[in-house]
């Protein structure tokens, strides 16, 4: 029995659960550790993220010959200039659009408290306690909305603090565009060339994994977010461009970010006239079938093979037990989990067919 493979499996899975509780009882030695891993975590992550947007452009300066050093300072340059352009053009048309919302918000509650109380008088047939009920909600929307653009604007404003509190990611940013090249042959030098070359090939396929949707997500909701800020502009809703950027950030959540990303462009659009609801919804669906027909297969391809299920499945999970971080990395961090398992359950085809032919 202990050389049947169930048998050894189930007690790997018990050997791992004893491993997290003791874990989970002497946290305080691993608290530190924590601690530090949390400090260096973003700065990493951040670096991360840039490094794999602007490896192609390192890639493509270096085919033209410019030597690393100075091209790795060239992306510096363009990155700061990104920075400029958007802090100076971009974000104080956003933030006026922002304000002038929240500012409205007020007016936009009374008109749907006098849509609902209209439409409570014509029906007779509601009963009583929904009535209460309904009512009880409208009488404490507005505080409701309020609290919500309030810790929204408060979670927005301490984020681009954070952001601008890390001055590690450009340190970190320019080894990894410096060194990136390195990591595998110094992870892989310390074992020999059959498990060193099992291993460079697990790190290209992560390295793929990551690169297929940290490039792809990303272009993806910036070409998105400017198609709906020109289709709002076409039909003139208020607040176009804060309402693109917004769908611009929510479209980097995958299926699900689509769907919160028009429900702000619905609201503001049925305050202004009932035909612009139709129009942003007309606006919405063309932009995404270009997105899912045209941008997304030339960008993405099907690299991930993630089933939207799967993906729904793990950002709810993931949201529950992390928060909107946890959304942002579930799907990445899914998608690396899988190529690790997928590639090591390769090997383990091979090896067994390998032995089956050896005994025959």
């Amino acid at each position: 029995m202990y050389h049947k493979k169930w048998f050894q499996g189930l007690v790997t899975i018990v050997l791992v659960f004893v491993l997290i509780l003791l874990i989970s009882q002497t946290k305080f030695i691993f608290s530190p550790v924590f601690k530090y891993i949390g400090a260096v975590a973003i700065p990493i992550i951040g670096a991360g993220i840039l490094f794999y947007i602007t490896k192609p452009l390192l890639t493509l300066l270096e085919k033209i010959k410019i030597p690393r050093i100075p091209a790795i300072l060239l992306i510096f340059l363009m990155i700061i200039g990104l920075i400029v352009l958007f802090v100076f053009y971009i974000a104080p048309i956003a933030q006026t659009q922002f304000n002038n919302l929240v500012a409205n918000i007020p007016k936009m509650v009374k008109v749907a408290q006098e849509l609902i109380a209209d439409f409570q008088d014509d029906q007779i047939v509601i009963p009583e306690q929904i009535h209460e009920a309904i009512d009880n909600f409208m009488d404490n929307a507005q505080a409701h909305v309020e609290n919500i653009v309030t810790s929204l604007f408060g979670i927005i404003t301490n984020l681009i603090t954070l952001i601008a509190s890390l001055v590690m990611i450009p340190f970190f940013l320019f080894f990894m565009l410096k060194d990136s090249h390195k990591l595998i042959p110094f992870v892989t030098q310390a074992f020999e060339e059959k498990t060193a070359a099992n291993i460079r090939s697990l790190l290209r396929k992560i390295d793929e994994t990551l690169t297929a949707f940290i490039q792809g997500q990303l272009l993806v909701s910036f070409i998105l977010g400017i198609l709906l800020f020109v289709g709002y502009w076409i039909i003139d809703l208020n607040y176009a461009l804060t309402l693109a950027l917004f769908a611009m950030i929510m479209n980097v959540i995958p299926f699900i970010g689509p769907f919160l990303a028009v429900i702000p462009a619905l609201i503001v659009g049925a305050f202004q006239d009932w035909m612009m609801v139709v129009w942003v919804a007309i606006i919405t669906l063309i932009a995404q079938q270009i997105e899912s027909n045209l941008i997304s297969p030339s960008v993405m391809g099907k690299k991930l093979a993630l089933h939207p299920l799967t993906v729904i499945t793990v950002i709810l999970a993931a949201g529950s037990i992390a928060g909107f971080i946890g959304i942002l990395f579930a799907v990445p961090f899914y998608a690396v989990i899988k190529t690790i398992f997928v590639h090591f359950y390769h090997m383990y085809q091979e090896r067994r067919l390998t032995n089956k032919q050896k005994s025959n």
